[in-house]
C-alpha cells in the first residue's frame, strides 16, 4: 500500500544540544506508524537518500534523516559537505550515537507514533547503524553494505574508523544485514566474521550476501545499483520492520 506522505526539512536538537538539519518524511493517512532513522551513506545527505528516507513514509513509516554534517558545513552541497567531513576522518562515533538517540527522542514524541523506532544505514551509515544499535534501545537495526564493522580503517584510507564489533554484546535489537558478494569493504571474509560474532553473542539475525552484487547496489544512481538484489533487498527491508516496529 501506498500512503501519502509529507516531506520536510527540519531543524532540530541534535547530539550535545547542538541545533543540526534533518529531512522528515511523515504518513499522512495513518493513525499510529512505526518510526525509523535514516543514516546517510558517506557521500551525505544527499537527494538519492532523501528519496529513500520518502519510501519509507510512503509505506506507512515515519522517516528521520539527520544530516549529520550539518555542524561542519551548514548549508553546503552534499558534495562539498562530505568533502569536509572526509578531511576531518568522518564523524565521531560519540557524537553519530547521540545524533541517532536524539533522532530517536524526536520520531517518539511525534503524536502519531508507537513508541518503536528502528534504524538503517548505508555504506558507512551502515556501520553507524550497527554502532547505534549497540548503544541504544532501538527495536530493529538494518545495515546495508556496512563497512569497517569488523576491522579499524587501514592508515592509508581517508577515513578513521575502529572496528565495532567487540561492541555486539550491547545490541539489544534484531539485525537485517545486506552486503554484495563481490564488495570488498566489507569483504566476504568480513562478512562471516560479522555473522559469527552474532551467532557466538546468540543475537537474533538475517544476514544476506547477494551475488553478482558489490558495493552500492541499493543506489539507482550508481552503476553498482543491482535491480534484483535492490528489489529483494527492499522487501526484506519491509518484511523486517513490519515485524519489529509495525
Amino acid at each position: 500500500m501506498t500512503h501519502n506522505l509529507r516531506a520536510d526539512t527540519i531543524i532540530f536538537p541534535g547530539g550535545g544540544g547542538d541545533e543540526i538539519e534533518g529531512y522528515l518524511a511523515l504518513p499522512t493517512d495513518v493513525e499510529h506508524h512505526g518510526s525509523i532513522v535514516v543514516i546517510h551513506h558517506l557521500p551525505g545527505y544527499d537527494e538519492a537518500t532523501k528519496e529513500i528516507t520518502r519510501r519509507f513514509a510512503a509505506n506507512g513509516y515515519a522517516a528521520l534523516m539527520p544530516n549529520l554534517y550539518s555542524r561542519e558545513a551548514p548549508g553546503a552541497s552534499s558534495d562539498d559537505a562530505a568533502a569536509t567531513v572526509r578531511a576531518m576522518g568522518g564523524v565521531p562515533d560519540d557524537r553519530l550515537v547521540l545524533d541517532v538517540a536524539a533522532a530517536m527522542t524526536y520520531l517518539k514524541e511525534l503524536p502519531t507514533s508507537n513508541g518503536k523506532v528502528a534504524s538503517i544505514g548505508f555504506c558507512s551509515g551502515g556501520r553507524q547503524s550497527f554502532l547505534a544499535g549497540c548503544q541504544l534501545p532501538l527495536d530493529g537495526v538494518i545495515v546495508c553494505y556496512g563497512g569497517f564493522i569488523t576491522i579499524d580503517t587501514p592508515p592509508d584510507f581517508p577515513l578513521n574508523f575502529k572496528a565495532v564489533i567487540d561492541q555486539v554484546d550491547g545490541l539489544s535489537a534484531p539485525v537485517l544485514a545486506f552486503f554484495g558478494a563481490d564488495d570488498q569493504f566489507p569483504s566476504p571474509e568480513q562478512m562471516q566474521t560479522f555473522e559469527d560474532a552474532l551467532t557466538k553473542a546468540g543475537k537474533e539475525f538475517t544476514v544476506r550476501a547477494f551475488e553478482g552484487a558489490g558495493h552500492a547496489f541499493f543506489a539507482p544512481d550508481r552503476p553498482s545499483y543491482r535491480p534484483e538484489a535492490a528489489t529483494e533487498g527492499w522487501r526484506d527491508v519491509f518484511t523486517f520492520l513490519a515485524r519489529t516496529i509495525g
